[in-house]
């Protein structure tokens, strides 16, 4: 039987929703954050050595890493469904944001909630104006920059086709839906982008991202 190991808040709630759109039978083995730090808890490195989720178990295999997970999903059990046919440019623009969605887009995401923490962080008095104004300088000089590029990008791929690999929904939106809600959550996309706001709406729309919310329970992507 397949499990997902299921960290709450997390990139895993993705895969859940890519079993229920594929009705894959599958078991959730849940993990809550750590309420202060908001990570991992350590019985995740008993299923994989960084302690890191998504991971998924079947039968002898343990894998880790969304985008692996994905692919491996869809080869073992999606009898050719939510990917377009091996070959075509669809096929190739669905490989194309399987890796965008975590080596360009999250990167910057991520660094964004790691800045945000670190104002947020104890610090001494005198102290804090310094690292207030680190933090402002680098999102003002760069961060915000490259977040807004990326969202324009998105944009204007979605002014191409109604999917992100064509016109039809496939694996390669279920990969997107983390980092562009992680962006509307943060207020990254608060204003503008039109065509990202109306893909988000037709997602969560879909009756298996809704099944997969009651399967994995609450789910909030973490602010910055």
């Amino acid at each position: 039987m397949l499990t997902v190991h299921h960290l709450e808040n997390s990139r895993s709630q993705r895969l859940l929703w890519l079993l229920e759109e594929l009705g894959v039978p599958h078991e959730i083995q849940r993990y809550p954050r750590d309420p202060k730090t908001l990570l991992a808890p350590p019985s995740l490195r008993k299923v994989h050595p960084l302690g890191k989720s998504p991971v998924i178990t079947d039968g002898d295999l343990t894998l880790a890493e969304s985008g692996a997970i994905i692919e491996y999903v869809l080869e073992r059990y999606g009898q050719g469904r939510l990917a377009p046919p091996p070959g075509s440019a669809a096929r190739r623009r669905l490989s194309y944001w399987l890796h965008y969605a975590e080596g360009s887009l999250m990167p910057l995401l991520v660094m964004k909630l790691v800045f945000a923490q670190v104002e947020k962080a104890r610090a001494p008095f005198f102290v804090r104006p310094l690292i207030k104004a680190i933090v402002r300088n680098v999102n003002r000089a760069w961060l915000d920059r490259e977040l807004r590029s990326h969202l324009g990008y998105l944009e204007a791929e979605l002014t191409r086709s109604a999917w992100f690999a064509g016109d039809e929904f496939t694996a390669a939106d279920i990969q997107m839906s983390f980092p562009v809600e992680a962006a509307f959550a943060r207020g990254d996309a608060a204003s503008g982008y039109p065509g990202l706001r109306a893909w988000l709406e037709r997602i969560r729309a879909r009756p298996a991202y809704r099944r997969a919310l009651e399967k994995g329970g609450p789910y909030q992507v973490l602010p910055g």
